[in-house]
C-alpha cells in the first residue's frame, strides 16, 4: 500500500524533477511514511484496468485495427495485467522487464514473439500516455529486440507449375494462380465477390488491413483459370470462391489452407501455405527490378520497411547490380 503510493507520487513528479531530485524525494516519503498506517480509499483498480484497456481497444477498432489484432491484444495486455498485478499508474520499467524476460523463459518463445509483445506493450502504454492516463510509458526505454533476419523461403517456378500441375479442381488451380499473380493476402481474397473482378483490365479491389482498398493485377493466366473455374460453377453464391459441396458457402482461410497443405503433402513438398505465394511474387517482382514504393503499393503495406523485408532474398542480385552499376 505504501509503496504503491510512493510510487504513484514518483510516476507523477517525474516531469518536474531531475533523477537526482527524485531519489531524495522517494528516501524522504519512505522515512516519513514508514510509522503510518495507511487506509486505502475504496479503489477497485482490477476494474479500472480492464476499464483502460477496452477504451485502448475500442480506439485501436476505431483506427481499423482487425478483430483478430484486436484479440490478440487483449489477451497479450489481460494477461501481463494480472501477472503484474499492480495499478497501471505503478507498473514501471522494471516490471515490464522482468515480465518479458521470465514469459521468454517459461514459454520458450522466440526473439520475434517477444519483440511482438513488446511493442503492443509500446502501442498500449503510449496510448495512455498520449491519453493523460499515465504521466510516461514504462516501454519508452526498452528498446527493439534484435532479431536474426532470415531470409525465407519462396516458392521456385518448378514447384509452381507443380502445384497447378496436380490441382483437381478448378477452383484450387484458381485460387494458386489467383495468389501467385497477384500477391494479394488470403484475408483479402476469401472477401471477393464475383462482381469485383474486372476481367478487361485484369484487376481487382481488394481490402487490406485498416479496411484500406487498394487495387491489385492478375496475369492472362489467372484469367483464363478464373473463367473456366466459374463457368463450372452451379451455384449462385456471389462469393468468388465458395466449398466445393452444397450449399457451396464462402470458402474461409481455414478451408484453403487445409487444402493447400494436403495438395503439398501429395506431392512431398513442406511448408505450402498461402502466404508464401505472396513472398514469392514480391521477390520475383523485386529480381525483375520493380521500384520498391511501387511493390509497396501492390502489397499494401503501411511502411515501405515491410516491403524491404522482401528485397533481402537473393544475394546473386546484389552481385548483378555490383557489375552493372559499380563495377
Amino acid at each position: 500500500m505504501k509503496q504503491n503510493l510512493i510510487n504513484n507520487i514518483i510516476q507523477e513528479m517525474l516531469h518536474y524533477l531531475n533523477n537526482s531530485q527524485i531519489m531524495r524525494l522517494k528516501q524522504i516519503l519512505e522515512y516519513h511514511l514508514f510509522n503510518y498506517d495507511l487506509i486505502q480509499k475504496v479503489n477497485n483498480y482490477e476494474k479500472k484496468k480492464q476499464n483502460l484497456l477496452k477504451i485502448f481497444l475500442d480506439a485501436k477498432r476505431v483506427e481499423g485495427c482487425s478483430e483478430k489484432s484486436l484479440k490478440y491484444y487483449n489477451s497479450t495486455i489481460d494477461l501481463m495485467l494480472k501477472k503484474l498485478d499492480k495499478d497501471i499508474m505503478s507498473i514501471t520499467t522494471e516490471d515490464i522487464r522482468k515480465y518479458l524476460t521470465e514469459y521468454q523463459m517459461s514459454r520458450k518463445s522466440s526473439r520475434v514473439t517477444i519483440d511482438n509483445i513488446r511493442r503492443i506493450f509500446s502501442s498500449f502504454f503510449s496510448w495512455l500516455e498520449d491519453e493523460d492516463y499515465i504521466l510516461k510509458s514504462p516501454v519508452r526505454r526498452i528498446h527493439k529486440i534484435k532479431t536474426e533476419k532470415n531470409v525465407k523461403e519462396t516458392y521456385s517456378d518448378e514447384t509452381l507449375e507443380m502445384l497447378r500441375d496436380n490441382c483437381s479442381e478448378s477452383r484450387d488451380l484458381a485460387m494458386i494462380d489467383m495468389l501467385a499473380s497477384t500477391g494479394m493476402r488470403i484475408g483479402e481474397m476469401v472477401l471477393l465477390n464475383r462482381q469485383d473482378i474486372d476481367f478487361k483490365e485484369r484487376e481487382c479491389i481488394v481490402f487490406g488491413k485498416g479496411n484500406k482498398e487498394r487495387i491489385v493485377y492478375f496475369d492472362a493466366r489467372t484469367k483464363i483459370h478464373l473463367k473456366n473455374y466459374l463457368k463450372d460453377r452451379k451455384d449462385k453464391n456471389q462469393a468468388l470462391f465458395v466449398s466445393l459441396k452444397k450449399p457451396y458457402k464462402r470458402i474461409s482461410i481455414g478451408g484453403i489452407e487445409t487444402r493447400l497443405r494436403k495438395l503439398g503433402k501429395k506431392l512431398g513438398l513442406k511448408k505450402v501455405h498461402p502466404h508464401k505465394f505472396r513472398r514469392t511474387m514480391a521477390t520475383m517482382a523485386i529480381n525483375k527490378g520493380m521500384p520498391i514504393e511501387q511493390l509497396q503499393q501492390l502489397l499494401g503495406h503501411e511502411k515501405i520497411d515491410t516491403t524491404l523485408q522482401y528485397a533481402m532474398v537473393n544475394q546473386s542480385n546484389v552481385k548483378i547490380a555490383h557489375r552493372k552499376y559499380i563495377s
